[in-house]
């Protein structure tokens, strides 16, 4: 299960919802933060999960505006979920940064250049902590689950920011 079927399967869990309101959830707690999810990919989504027998859609009238779609999980999605967040809570992800490629070709590059990439990026990591954080504060009190995803997230860019404050350095000082 790919992370974005994950992520609306677990908001279709939670309670039965339609495209639109999936959209304001995931824009109200953040959660393109931390995943990759579309705007335009989620009825493209919903229809994938549907099809696989994760969740069924019935078409709800509403007295205001024209009817939608209201989906739900059924047995199978919710064992498919289940399934789906132990594996994500047992396996590290492997992932592909582009600074590992960058840092692979570093050779022949000039030392003036790399070093003005680097405190870019590292800026950038400045930047990426203060606006976690604020987004940390202004979701106070978190439930247990929301505050691990934020302190995760902001372990992880101070762990960067400091290997590459260390990187930086090493770079400046030629050893």
């Amino acid at each position: 299960m790919t992370n974005a079927e994950l992520a609306i399967l677990g908001l279709v869990a939670e309670q039965s919802r339609h495209g639109y309101e999936i959209e304001q959830v995931i824009e109200e707690r953040g959660m393109r933060e931390w995943t990759e999810l579309g705007f335009s990919s989620i009825y493209y989504l919903l229809k994938k999960l549907e099809k696989k027998g994760w969740i069924a859609g019935e078409v709800e009238e509403g007295g205001r505006g024209p009817a939608r779609k209201v989906y739900h999980t059924t047995p199978a999605g919710s064992e498919a979920l289940r399934g789906a967040v132990l594996e994500a809570l047992s396996t590290p992800d492997r992932c592909y940064p582009s600074l590992q490629l960058g840092l692979a070709n570093l050779p022949g590059q000039p030392s003036t250049h790399v070093l003005g990439a680097l405190r870019q990026y590292r800026d950038a990591l400045v930047e990426r902590l203060a606006h976690v954080e604020e987004r940390r504060e202004a979701r106070r009190p978190l439930p247990l689950h929301v505050g691990a995803m934020f302190d995760y997230s902001l372990t992880m860019v101070r762990a960067e920011l400091a290997w590459i404050e260390r990187f930086i350095a090493e770079i400046e000082t030629g050893s």
